[in-house]
């Protein structure tokens, strides 16, 4: 799930529901295997190759099928402006300093990469997701104590809207991940491989975000104030801790920054031009959007993709 690691939308979609909202992510972890597993079942079966194979296997009317396209266009183009106010949310957050000195540099950097080879990029990118999960989960155990923090459910928290929330989670997260899976079929031969790998993402996803709930508890202030939670609590710990996971986040998003971006313009990859003027459109346009604020996107911008995603979701868990 691309953005817990900074436990803002956590919070959102499972944190404020206490008790409600483990459950949530038990719910959530469950539909993203079963995702997985249906992905990889059918893309064998009709031997697709790419995204856009798969949405025509649906059979959709053409129209619904560009309106699926766009959704998606979009939804890269968005995670790009996301990751970018959440570069700029760090040196806020932790620094004091203005919005526009960490955007710039995100987005001058962005605009580089995209210029070039981001190849060895995304393998950094590889070696440092396990790294940062393994970061939240010994962070999460060296103060395994929160969980006795849970507060039981108030009268005014419902269950109903804390499922609705979790599906609503895998939804959005479908959109980005179920590109990514295509290509990795060709790698897994039986279904066995499927199932295995499927169970396997529930476990690693259970525990990151129920990790990530536990640590939200230990936040001592109101948590809308915080764009980044979980840096605020490595920052209760030691020092040089809270250093190491801030580089961390901060290539992480990056990584992250550049992937969306470079996903969003690479349909333009044949026409150099195209894709060079593109390129500066989208960095500057992201210098103004991240003004708004990491937290209010969020907030915002990923239930409404929630939304959209969930027509993707029961197309494919629906098929046989």
């Amino acid at each position: 799930m691309q953005d817990s690691r900074h436990g803002k939308e956590i919070y959102l979609f499972f944190g404020q529901y206490h008790i409600y909202g483990i459950i949530g992510i038990l719910i959530s972890s469950i539909l993203m295997g079963m995702l997985i597993y249906k992905v990889f079942v059918i893309a064998k079966k009709k031997n697709i190759q790419n995204y856009e194979q798969l949405i025509h296997s649906f059979h959709l009317n053409k129209n619904i099928e560009n309106i699926i396209q766009m959704v998606i266009q979009i939804f890269l183009l968005i995670s790009f402006y996301i990751m970018v106010a959440g570069f700029s949310a760090y040196f806020s957050q932790e620094w004091g300093l203005p919005t526009y000195i960490g955007t710039t540099i995100i987005v001058i950097l962005c605009y580089i990469i995209l210029m070039g080879n981001i190849e060895g990029l995304m393998k950094i990118n590889t070696i440092l997701v396990p790294i940062l999960i393994s970061s939240i989960l010994l962070l999460t155990v060296k103060n395994i104590e929160v969980f006795s923090y849970i507060q039981q459910p108030t009268k005014e928290t419902s269950i109903l809207k804390a499922i609705w929330d979790a599906i609503l989670y895998t939804s959005y997260n479908s959109i980005l991940l179920i590109p990514i899976l295509l290509p990795l079929q060709k790698k897994l031969k039986q279904k066995s491989h499927f199932m295995a790998v499927s169970i396997f993402c529930i476990i690693i996803l259970t525990l990151l975000a129920v990790s990530i709930f536990g640590l939200l508890l230990k936040v001592d202030i109101d948590i809308n104030q915080l764009e980044l939670p979980t840096v605020y609590v490595a920052g209760m710990m030691q020092k040089g801790y809270k250093m190491m996971y801030g580089i961390i986040i901060l290539v992480s998003i990056y990584t992250s920054a550049v992937s969306a971006g470079y996903a969003f313009l690479e349909k333009y990859q044949t026409n150099p031009n195209q894709y060079k003027t593109n390129s500066i459109i989208m960095c500057i346009i992201a210098f103004f959007i991240s003004n708004i604020g990491f937290s209010t996107l969020i907030n915002l911008l990923y239930p409404i993709f929630g939304i959209l995603g969930l027509i993707q979701m029961i197309l494919i868990l629906k098929k046989t």
